[in-house]
């Protein structure tokens, strides 16, 4: 049942949630193609109203992204919720077999690390669609071309950068439009600072009693000691690497104008 709901699961993550974003923002269906033709239209209707309420156009492209996002993150959540299930059978048939060969126990083992490896993509999917429907403007800004050739889109991008490298934390002289997505960039970083310290809490939590489990384990059981370990080990890496994570997002959600700038430079 498990590997099933995986196989299911797993291309409804890549072609559900653009139809049922669809049907959530009441908009109408659109491809990748289209999506950065009306967010580039609308972003330059946006800059030159100077207004800092969204225009409708650009609401109704962030209003769907947003779905968009909401929809992924909840497969991934649900996926990653069958890999954790999948993965406690897999190690726990693993760990308690007794005498088996190289044939029967390579694959086991084999299965059992793919399935981890799928859980901790998931785990990443589900943090990243998170951050994308809670801040979808900035989302959507990494889609914008960032050199176009010419044109009103070019134009609205050479205003951006020129009031980012001014002071937008100016009184008075900060255009709404930029306050909204400084805003939202800072939102963008703090919604995943806030998910990585969250996880690195929970895998910290998987650390120690995993270590635990090792030291409790019977001697005799040479198997179950060396994976506890194994867990042990890793979580604490993983939780390393997302505490790493979190203080680099914390960074750039106090100061975003200047990593805002950079993006709308040509990089990311």
């Amino acid at each position: 049942m498990l590997v099933a709901l995986t196989a299911g699961l797993v291309p409804a993550f890549v072609f559900a949630p653009g139809p049922l974003a669809t049907n959530m923002s009441s908009s109408e269906s659109v491809d990748q193609r289209h999506l950065i033709d009306l967010l580039s239209a609308s972003f330059v209707d946006y800059w030159n109203s100077g207004e800092q309420s969204l225009t409708p156009d650009l609401k109704q492209v962030v209003d769907y992204w947003r779905c968009f996002h909401v929809v992924k993150a909840l497969i991934a959540a649900t996926l990653l919720a069958v890999l954790i299930a999948l993965g406690v059978l897999l190690w726990k048939a693993f760990v308690r077999a007794r005498g088996l060969t190289a044939g029967r126990g390579v694959p086991l083992a084999t299965a059992s690390t793919v399935v981890t490896a799928l859980a901790m993509v998931s785990l990443a999917a589900v943090m990243a669609n998170i951050q994308g429907a809670l801040a979808p403007l900035s989302s959507l800004l990494t889609m914008l071309p960032q050199h176009p050739p010419h044109g009103a889109l070019a134009d609205t991008l050479g205003q951006v950068r020129q009031r980012l490298a001014d002071n937008p934390n100016a009184d008075g002289r900060t255009p709404p439009a930029v306050e909204v997505i400084v805003s939202d960039f800072s939102r963008y970083h703090v919604v995943i600072a806030v998910a990585a310290l969250t996880v690195a809490v929970v895998v910290t939590g998987l650390s120690v009693l995993s270590w635990r489990m090792s030291i409790r384990t019977e001697a005799s059981d040479q198997r179950a000691r060396r994976i506890f370990r194994c867990f042990g080990l890793l979580s604490t890496l993983v939780s390393l690497t997302f505490v790493v994570l979190a203080v680099a997002n914390v960074s750039t959600a106090t100061e975003p104008a200047p990593a805002l700038l950079g993006y709308f430079g040509g990089g990311w």
